[in-house]
């Protein structure tokens, strides 16, 4: 059987367009997988919005709310603290008792710089990499449960290329210089997720509202379907072993 994977992500939409071809590549193989959303609220309207991407990715459970608000958008969920600013062992303890009930293999999240820099990025990447370590450590949070070592982390990222593809037409007003890519010499996963392209890009456009609100993303989606299909058939990760040998996500 596949490993069972726990993907964390920062925001509804980000499952789908960074991560959405290993998603359903590994659901169609039969493996277990189930999805954190740290911001956002059940019962706003990207949350509606991210139901309808994981039923195209195939997933069987809801994605599991954190239901802080989103860095930028206090309106995600009223009431809230802002994900970023929220005291750290919060989150953490709630991760902790999610990994532990759910154990996983591995921990799908971003890079260390959030894959371009966004806080709520960043900051899911670090909330990912510390519940891990604390979830095998029996002596902290004994009230969530039995401990549970993770045996990889896998951080997805941008590879060079892609970057350089789409910026004289996508991202011509910034200089390169200033934009993110990971070269190939510090990737080491690329998977190949061309099966499942059309998955991910329906479950990307199930993101109505962010696709019409964001300039980047509505320019990827009407791409001609060529260039579109390339930069869609494959995701790069980086890899941290918690344990000799670690699990393969290949």
């Amino acid at each position: 059987m596949p490993p069972r994977l726990l993907f964390v992500h920062a925001h509804p939409d980000d499952e789908s367009l960074w991560t959405g071809g290993a998603i359903a590549r590994h659901v169609a193989r039969g493996g277990e997988a189930d999805l954190v959303m740290c911001t956002w609220a059940e019962g706003t309207w990207r949350h509606a919005e991210l139901l309808d991407a994981v039923d195209e990715l195939g997933f069987d459970d809801e994605p599991i709310m954190l239901g802080y608000a989103d860095d930028r958008v206090p309106d995600s969920a009223p009431g809230r603290e802002r994900f970023c600013t929220v005291p750290l062992d919060e989150p953490v303890r709630t991760l902790v008792g999610h990994i532990r009930r759910l154990q996983p293999d591995a921990i799908v999240t971003y890079d260390a710089v959030g894959i371009y820099g966004h806080p709520d990025h960043i900051h899911a990447h670090r909330l990912a990499a510390v519940a891990a370590d604390a979830a095998a450590t029996g002596r902290l949070y004994r009230s969530a449960g039995d401990a549970w070592q993770v045996r990889s982390l896998y951080f997805v990222t941008i590879a060079d290329w892609m970057v350089e593809d789409v910026h004289s037409d996508m991202l011509a007003a910034t200089p390169r210089k200033y934009l993110p890519g990971t070269p190939d010499d510090e990737i080491d996963l690329v998977l190949d997720v061309s099966q499942w392209r059309e998955r991910k890009a329906a479950a990307i456009a199930a993101h109505r509202t962010e696709v019409q609100r964001s300039q980047t993303l509505r320019a990827l989606m009407a791409l001609p379907d060529d260039r579109r299909n390339r930069l869609l058939s494959t995701e790069y990760y980086q890899r941290r072993d918690l344990v000799p040998g670690g699990v393969d996500l290949d």
